[in-house]
């Protein structure tokens, strides 16, 4: 017993409509889509979160506003308060910090917690996480689904299948009779394409994953096919990670009208990397990959990538890389709905420069210069220095 990890996922059950239900009890029971204004079916824009109400219409996070609005007209649209979710947030992960000292965020209202150390406090493993719900629910008015497994994957996977208000646990005994008989798709990393390319080679469950002849398989899918294997065999030993930084840093800008308009488009590519490029620097960072990500009128979406040779926070660099990836790309005859940068494959910044590096004075000057930058928008605010191509 003393070896066997418990590590416990909890993921909050609807979040942001579940904070709106509660906040306003006239909307309970009732179809909450948080996101854009859909302005009647034209608007822009995608939905954030919905209750469960609303996902009985086929409503999901990510569907476009307008698509939402003709599923569910009578939908209940509400604009996202992100202030008021963030300190939901915090009051929430402040709770999860009781059980354990060990809480890696994954995101706004979702985490894993290793209560390997921890669970005696409480009674037995399945009592701590019995707690956890009661304490959120008791104190926040809001439900939580939770898993709990040897290992972070299938603790991810155990507190879905039941929500909302879920509890699964999984031990390390009934680890692969747990995870075998579920779809390969509940792994994380497989996809839709994934998962088609998994089933055409008969693979469509986890355990036919696991059964498959390591070394072939991952000469067929290579690096991420033996990740997968791994995963399916319940061979999974990352640790759940405190304090964990951002793994990206990214904007995104979506127009009210589709535009062909390049200029105008490189214009907003510039202030999108701007607005990354300072809050790399603000959290000390820097990125290696540079994403551009183009999503046309018929809601196509594409990303292409840029590896550099050293990491930047460069905003001109960012833009650069970005507006480079755009050139492939016919706006004239394609009107765009939506772009975004993005700035991944991080490093630390201790802001200084390597010794003898290529052009040490020109980075030094450049280094200098977007600090002073910086102050001057702490100060005076965003807008007061504006760079255009």
């Amino acid at each position: 017993m003393g070896k066997e990890r418990y590590i416990v996922h909890v993921d909050m059950d609807a979040f942001f409509a579940a904070v709106e239900q509660r906040d306003n009890p006239a909307l309970q029971g009732k179809p909450v889509i948080v996101g854009a204004d859909p302005k009647g079916g034209m608007g822009r824009g995608v939905v954030a979160a919905c209750s469960y109400e609303a996902r009985t219409y086929g409503i999901h996070s990510a569907l476009p506003i307008s698509t939402a609005f003709k599923k569910c007209p009578q939908g209940v649209f509400i604009p996202p308060s992100h202030g008021k979710y963030s300190r939901e947030s915090e009051i929430i992960f402040s709770i999860l910090h009781r059980f354990s000292p060990d809480v890696e965020p994954v995101s706004i209202d979702e985490a894993f917690l290793d209560i390997s150390g921890s669970f005696h406090l409480f009674g037995s493993p399945e009592e701590t996480c019995r707690r956890i719900k009661t304490s959120i629910r008791s104190e926040r008015k809001l439900t939580a689904s939770v898993g709990m497994a040897p290992n972070k994957v299938t603790a991810k996977i155990a507190s879905d299948l039941k929500k909302p208000d879920g509890l699964v646990i999984v031990t390390q005994e009934g680890l692969l009779s747990f995870l075998h008989p579920l779809p390969v798709s509940r792994l994380w990393g497989v996809g839709r394409k994934t998962r088609e390319s998994l089933e055409h080679f008969g693979i469509r469950t986890i355990g036919d994953l696991a059964r498959q002849d390591k070394a072939a398989f991952i000469q067929t899918f290579g690096r991420h096919g033996e990740h997968a294997w791994d995963l399916a065999n319940g061979i999974d030993p990352r640790e759940v990670r405190t304090g964990t930084q951002a793994k990206s840093y990214g904007h995104e800008h979506t127009f009210d009208t589709d535009t062909r308009d390049r200029k105008l488009l490189l214009n907003i590519l510039m202030d999108l990397s701007e607005k990354v490029s300072r809050r790399m620097r603000k959290a000390g960072r820097k990125g290696r990959t540079v994403t551009l990500k183009i999503r046309f009128s018929d809601f196509k979406t594409y990303t292409r990538r840029s590896m550099l040779d050293t990491p930047t926070n460069f905003s001109e660099i960012i833009y650069a890389e970005a507006a480079e990836k755009m050139k492939s790309y016919a706006v004239e005859d394609n009107p765009v709905r939506l772009i975004g940068v993005q700035v991944s494959q991080l490093d630390e910044s201790d802001n200084q420069i390597a010794l003898f590096p290529p052009d040490s004075g020109g980075d030094l000057k450049r280094e200098k210069l977007h600090q002073a930058v910086d102050r001057i928008k702490d100060r005076f605010g965003e807008k007061a220095i504006k760079h255009r191509r």
